[in-house]
């Protein structure tokens, strides 16, 4: 009988568990702030076959792909980046993790403090995209005609 391998469930690549029973780049979808085709240009800058199991691989790769994963956000075109032109420092930057949330959540607040059109929108929980807002995304209680009980009569 062959000598079956032995799989690694959860492989760290910075902050975050992957599951090793996933192929690299679907794997690598898992942190975030990578998407499929930045799993991709990771797995290609890592020199790993990205359709194997990241759960298989020897320590080596994956040291690769977390080296890869570190060194990814210089060296990608700013078109890629996931925060270009950042709006305190200028600079182009690709944030994984928490930095993402993080950040999010930095903007957000600074359009609720300088009080703009869709800094109001977050704060009153409304649409903020120019999305219809008559016929959807309503929220509290239920607005609409109600039915009466059989047996009694509607007047």
């Amino acid at each position: 009988m062959a000598q079956e391998e032995e799989i690694r469930y959860f492989v760290r690549v910075g902050t975050t568990d992957l599951d090793g029973t996933k192929s690299v780049r679907v794997a690598l979808t898992g942190i975030k702030g990578v998407g499929r085709h930045t799993s991709t240009v990771i797995s290609r800058m890592a020199q790993v076959d990205g359709y194997a199991k990241l759960g298989l691989m020897d320590e080596e790769s994956v040291n690769r792909i977390r080296a890869a994963v570190e060194k990814y956000a210089g060296s990608i075109p700013a078109w890629m980046a996931n925060r270009p032109k950042d709006l305190y420092t200028g600079e182009d930057k690709h944030l994984f993790g928490t930095d993402v949330t993080l950040t999010r959540d930095e903007d957000v607040n600074m359009m609720r403090k300088i009080r703009c059109y869709r800094g109001i929108r977050h704060e009153t929980g409304q649409k903020v995209r120019g999305q219809r807002t008559k016929s959807t995304g309503r929220t509290g209680i239920t607005v609409g005609v109600k039915k009466t009980k059989e047996g009694q009569g509607g007047n």
